[in-house]
């Protein structure tokens, strides 16, 4: 049996919202059944309370099915159910209708009376904010309202109430009517909300694939476009010479050989520098992109004079976490730690998305789950690398990569670089947040450079 917490996180945000959306209305069935047909069954007689407590349980089933396939509708995977709704519209009139004859005509002495009074409002206060469900417009929605607060007055004072006792009872359906119809108004304009920034986030990601394309194209446009106009000018004018016998010709293709390798070369430097990421570039922009997504990302550590062999691969590291985080997993919070110690730097990343499937570290296993991951073992493992990853309980997902380092380069970069521990989330403030934990004595022997925190 799957679990219901790896179940639970393994939905995105919006199909969160989507489900506690869906299940709150499921639920208002349940409230109904148990607040108004339960009770009522006690005060009604023997003759009555089984018809009423069928009427309310085949009510409260129609607003379940109804509220479904509306929520449906509203994210475009069904057609509006404008039968439900006519149907449900249909039942609230006729048990309200009902109630309002058993108010003044039952046999049932003053509780019979109540409870039938109190059916006759709360029965079509459920109805109107389940059919709210299924209106787009949110005025026409609260003109429901409107409407059936003038029919129950209208409906009871026909049955011979007194018009004091008849405006009370549509100034309840009102209120009770108005409360139900915000809920349903309100909950179908966050669940839209939710998906239209998660369609922003997914349009915001595709923008910045393209615009890095096209940097790319432009530093292709700009290294080749002349160059190339170059070799065919040079190559049309060798052909012309050639024809004519003339020994020039031999200089022309030299010169458009030269030319051709020079190309070769500016392209592969363009290349070079596309496939190579900085690490400071990388964290500063995990940083950015991290907090413009609403998760609270704190970066600590700095190693100045990293080779470039190193920085690139843990700049990787960094990009492929960056967009692990905002893809695979509901984190809120997430830590960046770059140490330099004992001739090797140690990148760790740590956050409290635990990503759908995902294992206790302590059965050994790691998260093997798309190629992300395989590809950076492999770029680690170029340099001497290596990748380890995997939730280390309490819903943390952790992400560390430890590269050597040349030995004189890691003598002269441990010489200046502090080590600078790993924010640990096991410990929590009173506001319901995370607290580092407390940070291990700093070694004599080094001295402290500056640290990027956020």
């Amino acid at each position: 049996m799957r679990n219901p917490g790896v179940w639970w996180r393994g939905k995105s945000t919006p199909a969160k919202v989507e489900t506690y959306t869906r299940w709150s209305f499921h639920f208002f069935a349940v409230i109904e059944i148990a607040g108004i047909g339960l009770p009522v069954v006690g005060q009604l007689g023997a003759l009555f309370a089984g018809w009423a407590l069928l009427a309310v349980c085949a009510h409260s089933v129609c607003c379940a099915l109804t509220a479904s396939r509306a929520l449906d509708w509203t994210r475009g995977t069904r057609d509006r159910p404008v039968r439900l709704l006519w149907a449900l519209g249909a039942l609230t009139v006729l048990i309200t209708v009902g109630a309002v004859v058993l108010t003044e005509h039952g046999s049932g002495g003053h509780e019979a009376e109540s409870a039938a009074a109190m059916l006759s409002v709360t029965v079509p206060a459920f109805g109107v904010g389940t059919i709210a469900l299924g209106i787009r417009d949110w005025q026409r929605a609260f003109a429901l309202v409107m409407g059936a607060a003038a029919g129950v007055g209208g409906l009871v004072f026909l049955a011979g109430v007194p018009g004091p006792a008849a405006l009370g009872a549509a100034g309840a359906e009102l209120v009770v009517g108005g409360i139900l119809v915000s809920t349903s108004v309100l909950s179908l304009w966050l669940l839209n909300t939710v998906y239209a920034l998660d369609e922003a986030r997914e349009t915001r990601t595709r923008l910045a694939v393209a615009e890095e394309r096209l940097r790319f194209g432009r530093d292709l446009h700009d290294v080749m476009g002349r160059n190339l106009a170059v070799i065919a000018l040079k190559s049309e004018l060798a052909v012309q010479l050639a024809r004519r016998g003339r020994p020039e010709a031999v200089d022309q293709m030299i010169e458009v050989q030269r030319i051709a390798q020079e190309s070769q070369r500016e392209v592969r430097e363009v290349v070079r520098g596309y496939r190579e990421a900085d690490l400071g570039s990388e964290l500063a922009g995990a940083q950015g992109v991290l907090t413009a997504a609403g998760i609270d990302c704190r970066i600590s550590g700095s190693a100045p004079g990293l080779p470039p062999q190193v920085q690139s691969p843990l700049g990787w590291v960094v990009r492929e976490a960056t967009t692990n985080v905002l893809r695979h997993g509901n984190a809120g919070r997430c830590a960046v730690s770059l140490r330099v110690a004992e001739g090797r730097v140690t990148l760790t990343v740590e956050n409290d998305g635990v990503p759908d499937g995902a294992q206790d570290e302590g059965s050994g296993s790691e998260l093997r789950r798309g190629s992300g991951l395989v590809g950076l073992r492999e770029r680690l493992t170029e340099v001497g690398g290596v990748l380890r990853a995997g939730p280390v309980g309490g819903g943390v997902f952790r992400l560390t990569a430890v590269v050597a380092l040349p030995v004189a380069v890691g003598e002269a970069v441990a010489s200046a670089a502090s080590v600078s521990p790993v924010a640990d989330f096991s410990e929590r403030d009173p506001d319901g947040g995370w607290l580092p934990a407390p940070a291990p004595a700093p070694a004599p022997a080094p001295a402290p450079v500056s640290e990027v925190t956020s």
